[in-house]
């Protein structure tokens, strides 16, 4: 999966979370050199453990559910093969559920997170995070503290976790 498209489903998640209105979800592949979805079914375990970790953070879609609104490719041409693509979507959603658990459980990815935004949990950081910092006081502690040192993002291990539980 690509970065581009991973960012894209952290901010829908994000987004939907907020406004408490995930509460379907569209089972279809879409590519990110078009710009729309391709009404094939999911078939890529990475896009779909994104998915499904969106789902169990939201504590499920209720109501509501997946829907397979994806249609057979033109050389598809066969009952058997849209018997098939609705399997094979069912147990891509599967696996990714299987995987998106296992990172969960496992808690190395939230760590990661939990480390890279932990300057959030101090009191500037809370201070912005409620709106309440305003630029005249940032600026003011950013001359007082000088260059930051940037953090890596960890961006290869945090790649690293995710593939391993798929």
């Amino acid at each position: 999966m690509s970065l581009k498209l991973q960012e894209l489903m952290v901010y829908w998640e994000i987004l939907m979370r907020t406004r408490e209105t995930l509460r379907f979800v569209m089972i279809r592949v879409v590519t990110m050199t078009t710009g729309w979805d391709t009404d094939q079914f999911m078939t890529d375990i990475s896009e779909a453990t994104m998915v499904m970790l969106s789902v169990i953070r939201n504590g499920g879609l209720a109501p509501g559910g997946f829907n397979f609104d994806a249609k057979l490719r033109r050389e598809s041409t066969e009952v058997e093969d849209i018997f098939l693509a609705h399997i094979s979507g069912m147990d891509t959603l599967a696996r990714g559920l299987r995987s998106a658990a296992k990172l969960i459980q496992d808690g190395s990815l939230a760590e990661l997170v939990r480390k890279r935004y932990q300057s959030f949990d101090t009191e500037i950081g809370a201070r912005v995070e409620a709106g309440k910092g305003d630029f005249e006081t940032l600026e003011k502690l950013a001359m007082k503290w000088g260059e930051p040192k940037v953090p890596s993002a960890k961006q290869e291990l945090a790649g690293m976790i995710f593939q391993s539980a798929l």
